[in-house]
């Protein structure tokens, strides 16, 4: 599998990229890497490395969108910077996946322009996996289309319930809906029109209706549809309380347990690490066609050669093709 990591995208880039495509190449002898970025900072970087195999290539870019960068503004003014140089070799099939530590919207945007879109896909939509006492949950969209149709997040459902079966072995994954209620008829015209779009998808008692909120982390649901808009403000504000709590938690057990201070610094370090992305790898864009992993801005090598991993398993799971059969699949003319 050929695989363009852009090497430019993250806080510590282009090191921690070059880090991670080494720990992965080690990892998967069946990989290629293509890292795209500025020849001039990679080449010196991979020579001290000492890698010297042929899985691991350059191609040059010009640029990259910066974290603060008006995503559209900066991909106009950098055409061949190294996210879209990343895409474009996606849809030229000269790779089959792009993974990226940069930019968000940088990354999504770049994708949409390129129209690489699954048969039957309306608007792809990233799918973020959150932690939880009852297991993992896959939260989509989180960010890739605050403009949500309600078709759209119809769509969501099939893709979110694929990637948690195929990616997360979640046998038979229950979906749910955000919402200010569980009761039917609660929420916007969105979140209504949605909940009934749903109950006619090829998706039979899996999905379980409305879900509230406080219900994410309590497991009520292994996949919790909701809008991009709303998807990034949950997931903005879960790390935000995550990290308070963690750092209030540590800073009190702590002071009471001086003598084993070590320890629990190092348990509550271990707490923290489910809230990151360095475990899951990244976030997948979902219903491109290809494979798309979004990375945290600040990823470590390990986030990275998670992301791969991560790639790789949804080819190897033939995720996409299970999104599009399904998507496909006849429509039901009653309700669950």
């Amino acid at each position: 599998m050929r695989i363009a990591l852009d090497a430019m995208g993250g806080d510590d880039a282009p090191t921690i990229n070059i880090d991670g495509a080494l720990l992965a190449l080690q990892a998967m002898p069946e990989i290629e890497l293509v890292l795209v970025g500025d020849r001039e900072a990679l080449d010196p970087l991979i020579e001290k490395s000492g890698y010297s195999g042929e899985r691991l290539s350059v191609v040059p870019s010009i640029g990259f969108v910066g974290m603060e960068e008006k995503p559209t503004d900066a991909l106009r003014k950098k055409p061949d910077c190294s996210i879209a140089v990343c895409w474009k070799l996606m849809a030229s099939r000269e790779v089959e996946a792009v993974i990226s530590a940069g930019n968000t919207g940088g990354v999504v945007a770049s994708g949409l322009r390129t129209r690489l879109f699954l048969k039957g896909v309306k608007r792809p939509g990233i799918a973020v996996v959150l932690p939880g006492d009852h297991g993992q949950t896959v939260l989509m969209d989180v960010g890739a289309n605050p403009g949500a149709r309600p078709e759209h997040l119809a769509q969501y459902a099939v893709m979110g319930s694929v990637f948690a079966r195929e990616v997360l072995s979640i046998a038979k994954p229950r979906v749910g809906l955000m919402n200010i209620g569980s009761e039917d008829g609660k929420g916007t015209d969105l979140v209504r029109e949605t909940h009934e779009l749903i109950q006619h998808l090829a998706l039979g008692d899996a999905y379980i209706g409305n879900v509230e909120g406080r219900g994410l982390y309590a497991g009520e649901a292994d996949v919790v549809i909701c809008e991009g808009f709303v998807g990034n403000v949950v997931l903005k504000v879960s790390e935000g309380m995550a990290g308070m709590m963690m750092q209030v938690l540590a800073n009190t057990v702590v002071s009471a347990l001086k003598s084993e201070k070590k320890l629990a610094e190092e348990a509550f370090r271990q707490a923290g690490r489910n809230f990151e992305y360095n475990e899951t790898g990244g976030a997948p864009l979902l219903g491109v066609d290809g494979i798309c992993m979004i990375c945290h801005g600040s990823s470590d090598p390990k986030a990275i050669h998670n992301a791969i991993r991560t790639a790789v398993k949804l080819k190897d799971r033939q995720v996409n093709q299970q999104i599009s059969e399904q998507l496909s699949a006849p429509v039901s003319t009653t309700s669950s």
